[in-house]
């Protein structure tokens, strides 16, 4: 068993963690290595482990890699694991923890109920944004798990998002932008604009706009195989495109081409778990005191 284990920061009560999961791979012999930064955080510095990082270390022999920290930390983990295959599964020491759904008191079972199969494989579909000239904020990582965004840049002013589905003119947007999120990423900025909430392997995408100036502009489901192409202007000369959290600056009038990526990250989705309990509990879905 080869594991990868990875995490941005933590306060101090929240390494007690990392060390329990540390001993538990240990007891089943199993071969870890670190995040090279994330070594700095370890308290016992007379055990030295393996590191990797986003050049080297990883490939597809591991059988896991376990994010350490919130969603934001799962994000950035997705860069990491690329198109290698490697199953992820994250551990919540932040706050609402929708994509690292593990509690981190219950760290031990990220192991124990591994080793029983007590789990499945789950495949969750990402967009990847394309331009005619490379971006170097881009070209290295062009991929999203959760969300691509468009949104304005040094202005209050509205953008204008001309938008086009396989080559056929949908509408502009007028607003402070437009988001193409994922299944896994309804749950997140495109559910606060008002987006609806997608199951995870459901092969849709959703175009949901920031406050929008139109009132009949509502989010829209459409199929994961549709290629969508975006202009943006406005009165500034830039706009700003997010993937997830890394952020580029893009000259207007650009044209942007977003599609379903190529490849999918690998979640692993433990019986004890599942996206409806994850709605109840973190979303409070439906919560009624007459249930």
């Amino acid at each position: 068993m080869k594991v990868a284990v990875y995490g941005q920061s933590f306060q101090d009560h929240d390494i007690v963690c990392v060390y329990e999961l540390l001993d538990e791979l240990e007891k089943v012999g199993a071969e870890v290595v670190l995040e090279e930064s994330f070594m700095e955080f370890m308290t016992d510095k007379e055990k030295v482990y393996p590191t990797f990082s986003n050049s080297y270390g990883l490939d597809g022999s591991f059988d896991m890699f376990v994010s350490f920290g919130g969603d934001g930390t799962m994000l950035r983990a997705v860069t990491y694991v690329k198109d290698l295959g490697i199953p992820i599964v994250g551990v919540n020491t932040g706050r609402l923890g929708f994509l690292s759904t593990f509690k981190k008191e219950d760290v031990r079972k990220v192991v124990t109920e591994f080793v029983v199969g007590a789990y499945h494989i789950e495949e969750r579909s990402l967009v990847e944004i394309c331009l005619d000239n490379g971006f170097s904020e881009i070209d290295d990582m062009n991929f999203a798990l959760n969300e691509i965004t468009v949104s304005r840049k040094d202005t209050t002013s509205m953008i204008t998002v001309e938008t086009y589905l396989n080559e056929e003119y949908l509408t502009s947007y007028w607003a402070d932008g437009l988001i193409v999120s994922t299944p896994t990423g309804s749950t997140g900025y495109s559910l606060s604009c008002g987006g609806p909430v997608i199951a995870p392997t459901t092969k849709s995408l959703v175009l949901t706009p920031i406050a929008p100036h139109n009132l009949n502009a509502r989010p829209f489901v459409i199929s994961d195989d549709t290629k969508i192409r975006l202009k943006v202007s406005g009165r500034e000369e830039n706009h700003l495109v997010s993937l997830d959290s890394r952020i580029a600056v893009i000259p207007n009038e650009k044209e942007i081409v977003i599609q379903k990526s190529s490849f999918t990250v690998k979640m692993i989705v433990y019986k004890s778990e599942s996206f409806l309990k994850t709605l109840r509990n973190k979303l409070l879905w439906g919560q009624d005191k007459r249930n």
